[in-house]
C-alpha cells in the first residue's frame, strides 16, 4: 500500500493514526461485551474504519455528516463522549436516543452528525438538504453522506444524486464498496464496470479510490471538499474496502469465501498505516503501546462509568410527549380560537375581509407566510414559472425568487428528504405534492423519516406536504384519492384537512408556524367551488381544534373536508333537521373534547368521509366514541363513506363510488333508529 503524506507533519501522522486506532480497540471492546450479553446488536466496521475516520477528518467540524452503521469513526473522530456512546448502545435512558433507538441510529445536533433510518437510502437526501441551506446561506461548507454498495440499488440513490446534481449542490456522496450487501456479493447487485461510473450519467465527477489507505482518503475529501465548494457542485467517492466479519455479528461469514479474508487481512486499513509510519520513524513499538494503553483506560474508565448510570423506569407520559418538538408559542399568534360568533361578526378585530375561494386563502397564506419566513422555501413540480398544477404559487418566483421557489425533478422521496435536510440547518420548507396521490413515491420519508426524527433524538422537522386530495372531478384512480388514512396513524406526523377559506389560509400559516411534520389536505373540488370573507391580515388557527358549523339536537354529524359542504347542502333542503356539524379539521391530533360534546348533545353519530370504509379515519373516531361515550349513545355509531374500490374514471361510476350518494340514506336511517 502506497502512502503519500504530502505536507502533513509528524504529529497530524500521528493524530490520524490515534484516530484510526479508536474505532478499531471501541469495537474489539464491543464484540466481547456482545458476547457477554451486554449489548443486544453490533454492525462491525473492522477492515473499513479508515473510510469513516478519514472523511470525517477532511471535513470541518460544522459540516454535516450522514453516516451509516458501520462508520464508528465518524462518531468518534468527532469527539463524542464514549461514556455517552456505551449507554447509546446499552440502550440506557442517559444515551443520544433516551433508550429508543439502537446502536448508529441517532443523530446530535452538537456534533453535525444526522442519524440514520433502517432504510439505507434517505439519507443520501438529507445531505441535499444541508447542502442548499449552506448554498442558500452562501457559506463555504459542503455535507457528506455515506451509503454501501448495496443502497446504491435502492431508487433514493439515484434521486438524492439526480437532484444535487441538477440543483448543483456541495455535497459529498461516498460508496463504501465493501463487495457485499448483506450475503449478496458486488455481481448479483449490478453490472455496471465500477459504481463510480455512475457519476457521469448524473453529470458530476467521481474517482475510485482505496478505502483502506487512510492517507489517501483524507487527502482525497479534502480535494473534494475544496472543489464541491469553488465549483458548488456534487461529487462521488466510491470507497473499496472490505469488511472483516458479518453484516452484523449474528449473520455469521460462512457465504463469503475464505480466501477473501486473507487477501483483505494484507489490506488491514490499521495495520498497513502502522507499518508505514514505522517506516517513516514517525512511531516506534514502544510508542505505539503507549497509545494503546492510553486508548484503553479511556475506553474502560467510560464503560465503567456508563455502567453506572440508573435502570431505565419507562415513563407513558414523557413517551408522548416526545413524538412532536415544542412550539415557541410566539410563532403561532395570532390565534383565532373561533372565526364567529352566531350573530356572523367578527369575535376579534383582524382588520378587512376580501371574499377568497379556497383556492385564493391558500395563495395567500403561502404568500404571506413567504413573506414572515425569510427561511421558507417552497418545493414542488412546476411551482416556479407555471405556477403549480394549479397554478397556485403563479408569479411567486418574481416575488421571491427561484432559490427560494423550487421546480423539483420527479424525486418525490428525495425532496422531501432535502425538506428535512432543510430543517436541520434552521429552514422551513413546504413540499407541494402535485397530487396526494403522487405521494405514495415519498412516504419512506414521511413515516419513517419525517415523523420518527423528534422521537428518535430530537431534532425538529419543520416540513409541511401539502396534498392537493379529492375526487368529484372524473380524474380517475391516480388523481382523486383522498389518503388522509395512510397517516393518521403515523406518530408525529400532524394531519390537517380544512374545509373553508377561512380555515385554509389560517390553518396552513399554522401548519408553516408549526416544527413539527404537517400533511396539509386540500380537497381540489373546493378550490373553485367555496367561497367566503377571509381576514386580509396575516393569522393562524390553532391546529388540533375542531369547529361546530351547526348546532343542532337530533343527531351529530363529525366530517372534514368536502364531506362538510356535502351536509350543508343535504340540511339546506331538509330545514326540518336538527343536526350538529362538528368540522374537525385536525385528524392528528385529534380533538376529543368536541368529539365528546357533540356526541353527548344528541346521542346519534354519523361520521362522514371521502376515503373508502374499510381503514379509513371514521373507524378510529367510530371506535373511541363506543368506547369513551357509549353510555351518552341512543343507536349504532354509523359510517358513511365510498365504496372499497379504486376510484373510478366514468363520472357517474365516480358518483356511485362516492359517500356523497349515499348521505341521505345514512341520516334517514340514524334518524329513524
Amino acid at each position: 500500500m502506497l502512502f503519500n503524506r504530502n505536507n502533513l507533519s509528524n504529529q497530524e501522522l500521528r493524530s490520524i493514526y490515534k484516530a484510526l486506532l479508536l474505532p478499531r480497540m471501541i469495537e474489539e471492546k464491543m464484540l466481547v461485551l456482545l458476547r457477554q450479553g451486554k449489548i443486544s446488536k453490533w454492525f462491525s466496521g473492522i477492515g473499513q474504519e479508515a473510510i469513516a475516520v478519514g472523511a470525517t477528518l477532511a471535513l470541518d467540524k460544522d459540516e454535516w455528516i450522514m453516516p451509516l452503521h458501520r462508520n464508528l469513526g465518524v462518531f468518534t473522530t468527532r469527539q463524542m463522549p464514549l461514556q455517552k456512546l456505551f449507554m447509546q448502545w446499552q440502550g440506557n435512558k442517559d444515551g443520544y436516543s433516551k433508550g429508543r433507538e439502537r446502536s448508529f441510529h441517532f443523530g446530535t445536533n452538537e456534533h453535525y452528525i444526522c442519524g440514520m433510518i433502517s432504510h439505507l437510502g434517505p439519507q443520501l437526501a438529507l445531505a441535499d438538504g444541508v447542502a442548499l441551506a449552506y448554498k442558500l446561506k452562501q457559506q463555504n461548507k459542503v455535507s457528506l453522506a455515506f451509503t454501501g454498495d448495496g443502497g446504491t440499488s435502492e431508487g433514493d440513490f439515484h434521486e438524492a444524486l439526480n437532484v444535487a446534481a441538477v440543483w448543483n449542490l456541495p455535497v459529498i456522496f461516498i460508496i463504501e464498496n465493501n463487495g457485499y450487501g448483506l450475503s449478496t456479493p458486488v455481481n448479483e447487485q449490478y453490472r455496471c464496470e465500477s459504481l463510480v461510473s455512475k457519476a457521469k450519467s448524473y453529470g458530476m465527477e467521481g474517482v475510485q479510490i482505496d478505502g483502506n489507505n487512510i492517507l489517501t482518503i483524507y487527502d482525497t475529501i479534502k480535494g473534494v471538499r475544496e472543489y464541491c465548494i469553488k465549483e458548488q457542485k456534487p461529487y462521488l467517492i466510491e470507497c473499496m474496502t472490505f469488511r472483516m466479519r458479518g453484516h452484523e455479528e449474528a449473520s455469521g461469514v460462512k457465504y463469503v469465501p475464505p480466501h477473501l479474508f486473507e487477501e483483505w487481512a494484507k489490506k488491514d486499513p490499521l495495520l498497513q498505516y502502522e507499518n508505514y509510519l514505522f517506516s517513516e520513524n514517525v512511531l516506534t513499538q514502544e510508542v505505539i503501546n503507549i497509545i494503546k494503553e492510553e486508548i484503553k483506560n479511556y475506553i474502560e474508565a467510560d464503560l465503567q462509568e456508563a455502567y453506572k448510570a440508573p435502570v431505565l423506569i419507562p415513563d407513558a407520559q414523557e413517551e408522548l410527549n416526545d413524538v412532536f418538538a415544542k412550539q415557541s408559542l410566539t410563532t403561532n399568534k395570532p390565534v383565532i380560537e373561533k372565526i364567529l360568533n352566531e350573530q356572523g361578526i367578527w369575535v376579534d378585530d383582524f382588520g378587512p375581509t376580501t371574499e377568497l375561494r379556497f383556492i385564493d386563502a391558500i395563495k395567500e397564506a403561502l404568500y404571506q407566510s413567504m413573506q414572515q419566513h425569510n427561511n421558507l422555501v417552497l418545493m414542488g413540480q412546476d411551482i416556479a414559472e407555471y405556477g403549480g398544477a394549479f397554478k397556485i404559487t403563479e408569479g411567486f418566483i418574481n416575488e421571491f425568487g427561484k432559490e427560494r421557489v423550487r421546480n423539483t425533478p420527479l424525486c418525490e422521496s428525495a425532496i422531501i428528504g432535502t425538506a428535512l435536510g432543510l430543517s436541520l440547518e434552521g429552514f422551513k420548507s413546504m413540499v407541494e405534492m402535485q397530487f396526494a396521490d403522487f405521494v405514495s413515491v415519498g412516504f419512506n420519508q414521511i413515516v419513517n423519516n419525517l415523523a420518527k426524527i423528534h422521537y428518535r433524538w430530537g431534532q425538529n422537522a419543520d416540513v409541511v406536504v401539502r396534498m392537493p386530495c379529492g375526487g368529484g372531478v372524473g380524474a380517475g384512480p391516480f388523481h382523486s384519492q383522498t389518503n388522509e388514512a395512510w397517516f393518521t396513524k403515523v406518530a408525529g406526523l400532524k394531519v390537517v384537512y380544512p374545509s373553508t377559506p377561512t380555515d385554509a389560509k389560517g390553518l396552513l400559516i399554522a401548519a408553516i408556524n408549526d416544527p413539527n411534520p404537517v400533511l396539509f389536505f386540500e380537497h381540489k373540488a373546493l378550490y373553485r367551488s367555496v367561497q367566503e370573507n377571509v381576514p386580509n391580515n396575516y393569522y393562524a388557527i390553532e391546529i388540533g381544534k375542531a369547529k361546530i358549523v351547526k348546532e343542532g339536537t337530533d343527531i351529530t354529524i363529525i366530517t372534514y373536508g368536502a364531506g362538510v359542504h356535502w351536509v350543508l347542502a343535504y340540511l339546506e333542503k331538509n330545514t326540518n333537521i336538527s343536526c350538529e356539524l362538528l368540522d374537525l379539521r385536525t385528524l392528528q391530533p385529534l380533538d376529543y373534547d368536541a368529539i365528546k360534546k357533540a356526541v353527548c348533545k344528541t346521542g346519534k353519530v354519523l361520521i362522514v368521509h371521502e376515503d373508502s370504509l374499510t381503514g379509513g379515519f371514521g373507524g378510529e373516531i367510530s371506535a373511541w366514541i363506543s368506547e369513551h361515550c357509549f353510555e351518552n349513545l341512543d343507536a349504532p355509531v354509523m359510517r358513511c363513506a365510498s365504496l372499497d374500490t379504486p376510484i373510478p374514471f366514468n363520472t357517474d361510476l365516480e358518483k356511485n363510488y362516492l359517500a356523497k350518494s349515499k348521505l341521505a340514506d345514512y341520516i334517514q336511517k340514524l334518524l329513524a333508529y
